[in-house]
């Protein structure tokens, strides 16, 4: 890994902004290698270099990955003035500069990759990786053969998008009377798998066959799958398996350096 300028270092690893870093180094709070210092913009070897902050070695993290099952309420971003966010969540984050890898709406449940790794979440999101995602959709209305047919097919949303093929699994419905549930409008599950991310996709591609999406879930991104026993909120670093996975997309191997 190559030299970085102290403040550099302390201000990716959330020790505030540069002029704060710079600050304390001035009041003799920073030392590397057990020295004070007063320059705040010498360099440093990252991960050679002990680096501490009153006292506290801050280790440096270049990358870090968690899988997040994002409850409902909670927006896709990384700041915003009326909700808490999905970064927010993750307590034991080491660096400032997180974010979601893609979006999920606010009242959508379900995994989501947290991470500051930019190459690996263009590759998520690139529409030419087709990388797989699943959902879990509970819709108000029943999905006739040709509905089905329709979405498994490709079909044209309201505003004349055409959507790739999708895996259709319907999972059970509902009608007046019938099942557990005795609603005046059927009800049904399904589970969606697509190979694309446009703008609300999910339902707008049950609302282009007649059916109100009530809840909706990802169940898995890529290799990603949630964990059943992750309640919403919960979260997770990515295993090893799940990062050499993830890393695969890329098609060629990468260095931190």
């Amino acid at each position: 890994m190559a030299q970085m300028r102290l403040d550099k270092f302390l201000g990716e690893m959330g020790l505030g902004t540069r002029s704060q870093v710079k600050e304390l180094a001035r009041k003799g709070r920073v030392a590397v290698n057990g020295q004070a210092v007063k320059k705040s913009d010498q360099k440093i070897w990252p991960g050679k270099d002990e680096v501490q902050v009153d006292g506290k070695t801050i280790p440096y993290v270049p990358w870090e990955y968690y899988l997040l099952n994002k409850p409902q309420g909670v927006v896709s971003a990384t700041e915003d003035g009326r909700y808490p966010t999905v970064v927010d969540l993750i307590a034991e984050k080491k660096r400032k500069d997180l974010f979601p890898v893609g979006r999920l709406d606010k009242d959508t449940e379900g995994l989501l990759l947290i991470t500051n790794d930019g190459i690996l979440a263009h590759q998520l999101l690139s529409p030419g990786k087709h990388v797989e995602k699943t959902y879990f959709v509970r819709m108000k209305g029943a999905l006739s053969p040709s509905a089905c047919r329709q979405i498994q097919e490709g079909l044209v949303l309201e505003d004349g998008q055409k959507t790739l093929p999708a895996k259709l699994h319907l999972i059970r419905q509902w009608r007046e009377g019938e099942g557990i549930w005795a609603e005046p409008v059927p009800f049904g599950e399904a589970c969606l798998t697509i190979h694309e991310g446009k703008f609300h996709q999910v339902k707008r591609m049950f609302e282009a066959v007649g059916c109100q999406v009530v809840y909706l879930k990802r169940l898995s991104m890529g290799p990603l799958t949630l964990d059943e026993n992750m309640e919403p909120g919960q979260y997770r670093p990515l295993t090893s398996g799940e990062l050499a996975e993830l890393k695969a997309l890329e098609g060629e191997r990468r260095t931190d350096g």
